[in-house]
């Protein structure tokens, strides 16, 4: 799926950060432990092998509207992931992220969110962009917050989370 509008090949890119798709090889780097130079030292994180290993039964991920690492512009180091949950439903598209401890308190988490969210809110037949946060995860809640998302319902443990285009949303 593309759209002449989108620059659908083109790096997110934000003040600090370059937000580009994940390549084969480095999910196979990251699944398999071979650290790379390109890496900051506590990279990947959990979350990041989770990720690389679900690329097989979704490949999508690794396409232009998928996942992305996220890339420090100052050292060129990979500092975590972001990734939308390809293909959207129902014109609503999920959003995850994650930034390395060592970076964490840099307001990078709601800066790739953010634009990688305005991204999402571009591409044909999306008009929202959803996260879950469990209820346990101030810091995230944080995250969304500051990347513009709103609080959208509240389940026992999970906090639901929603961006959208106001001239594209059909709710």
């Amino acid at each position: 799926m593309s759209s002449s509008s989108s620059p659908v090949h083109a790096d997110v890119v934000t003040k600090r950060l370059v937000l580009r798709p994940w390549t084969r090889s480095e999910a196979t780097a990251v699944l398999d432990g071979t650290w790379s130079s390109h890496w900051a030292d506590d990279f990947p994180s959990e979350g990041d092998r989770v990720v690389a290993g679900l690329f097989e039964q979704y490949p999508d991920w690794l396409g232009p509207y998928g996942h992305r690492l996220v890339i420090e512009r100052d050292s060129g180091l990979v500092v975590g992931s972001i990734g939308l949950f390809w293909p959207p439903s129902e014109g609503v598209l999920e959003i995850g992220y994650g930034i390395v401890a060592s970076r964490r308190g840099r307001g990078y988490a709601p800066e790739a969110t953010k634009a990688l969210a305005d991204f999402a809110l571009t591409l044909p037949d999306v008009h929202t962009v959803s996260a879950d946060v469990e209820l346990s995860n101030p810091a995230s809640v944080r995250v969304l917050e500051k990347a513009g998302f709103r609080r959208w319902t509240t389940g026992e443990n999970v906090v639901k989370f929603r961006i959208s285009n106001p001239d594209r949303d059909l709710r």
